[in-house]
């Protein structure tokens, strides 16, 4: 086969049978086929996408590309969530501990940070010694003992995956949905699930910034999930303004930890970050059979951070996995930044909106993204909002801060996410943050 002719095949808007997709991803796989061929492949399916036969080719030769964990061993029925991606989302450090504590074992294989969005390993790495890098042998210890475990992908893993997630990030080919739903269903078969949840977020801040784009992305993605036996329960949820307050890996931990403590609701803070982990981690709950319905599992996940069950199951998970407790317990210990530069208010009003996507890059500027591959991300840098959506603002009031060890971006940095705040005359009214689920009977609005 001839790789140039099926990078020219594809695109020309022509399907590739399993047979051209095979020798495309082994030789890239064993190196024959370089990035900048990969490259091309890419952006020729982010301009002409995949078929539904496509896609699910795809799928399988990435997840079979490695290893298939057995977790048959492990009692239970084994969940995951996966989320699309938003800015702000650190839902996962919230939703597994809590999930666990209900006594559904989480195993979760997560991400590094793609485009304007945060990672969860980026997060998780920014708590002092965790190792995100366990060999599958302890990924199984972990997951027998504590419940609950959270790694990336080992070599083993859909390796045709690793190599193109991180290609994806830096060719702006991130947004295309039979990409983004083939690295996301083969590193999740690959864990040893029994069902997930996916979090399909649309907005501002997502990759999918359209409703029905979110939609077509949710539809891929259950319809793959439940093609290979696994029982998939879909969310559109809401990311037009950073979900939470915190933007930033450390800033995202400390804010999970306050949440996990029971420390929300205080001037109206992670209230939006809680309902959404709430819904995720109870429909988790409720396929994997601790619960008789959504609502009883939302119940048990909130009895969870009541009791500190869930909090406790956190530091189990940073003890098993190498990280300092001693750090979680103690947040103020934490490194400082070299800046912190405060935003304040020019108008008077309400704050009618907050563009997510340009806190985002803002948030890659400041250090607390990747620009390129191999960019060292500042777990420190990163940007805390003051305001909300719909809060009320006067001339001087705190808009956000922002944190950053490098002083040649500061006045950028603050003309953009002064610019990202729009204030209103009028309070605006707050929209909806879980929007539609999709399931096996089809598409219907949550309530």
């Amino acid at each position: 086969m001839n790789l140039v002719e099926l990078i020219r095949k594809k695109r020309e808007g022509g399907s590739l049978s399993e047979e051209e997709f095979r020798f495309l991803m082994s030789g890239y796989v064993k190196g024959d086929v370089p990035d900048y061929q990969m490259s091309a492949f890419l952006m020729a399916c982010y301009f002409q996408g995949m078929s539904r036969e496509e896609t699910l080719t795809f799928t399988r030769l990435m997840l079979h590309s490695g290893q298939v964990i057995d977790l048959s061993e492990i009692p239970g029925v084994k969940v995951d969530k996966h989320s699309t991606g938003g800015v702000g989302d650190k839902v996962s450090l919230i939703l597994a501990p809590m999930v666990a504590a209900c006594g559904v074992p989480v195993p979760m294989i997560s991400g590094r940070s793609l485009g304007h969005t945060g990672g969860t390993l980026d997060k998780l790495e920014s708590i002092p010694g965790f190792r995100t890098d366990l060999t599958i042998s302890e990924y199984k210890h972990v997951i027998h003992d504590v419940g609950v475990v959270m790694i990336g992908q080992t070599k083993e893993i859909a390796p045709a995956d690793k190599k193109m997630y991180a290609l994806r990030d830096v060719t702006a080919t991130v947004e295309c949905i039979p990409l983004i739903a083939g690295s996301i269903m083969s590193k999740k078969l690959a864990e040893g699930i029994d069902a997930l949840v996916l979090d399909v977020k649309t907005g501002r801040g997502a990759f999918m910034q359209t409703h029905d784009r979110s939609m077509e992305l949710a539809k891929t993605l259950v319809d793959i999930g439940i093609g290979f036996g696994k029982e998939t329960i879909g969310f559109i949820t809401n990311m037009n303004q950073p979900l939470g307050v915190a933007i930033g890996n450390w800033l995202e931990v400390v804010e999970a930890v306050g949440c996990l403590r029971g420390a929300i609701g205080k001037n109206n803070t992670s209230t939006d970050l809680m309902e959404v982990a709430y819904v995720l981690s109870g429909t988790m709950v409720y396929l994997g059979k601790k619960a008789k319905s959504i609502e009883e599992g939302i119940e048990k996940c909130k009895k969870s951070i009541a009791d500190g069950s869930a909090y406790h199951k956190l530091l189990d998970l940073i003890r098993a996995q190498g990280g300092s407790v001693d750090a979680i317990e103690n947040l103020e210990r934490y490194p400082l930044p070299k800046f912190a530069m405060e935003i304040k208010s020019s108008e008077q009003g309400f704050i009618g909106e907050i563009d997510s996507f340009e806190l985002g890059m803002t948030n890659i500027s400041l250090g607390a993204g990747r620009e390129k591959m191999d960019d060292i991300i500042d777990m420190k840098a990163g940007i805390v909002l003051k305001k909300k959506v719909g809060d009320a603002v006067d001339i001087g009031d705190s808009l956000a801060v922002f944190y950053t060890d490098r002083e040649d971006v500061l006045t950028a940095a603050r003309k953009r996410i002064a610019k990202a705040f729009k204030i209103s005359a009028v309070k605006p009214e707050l929209k909806l943050m879980i929007l539609d689920v999709i399931d096996k009977n089809g598409v219907r609005k949550f309530s």
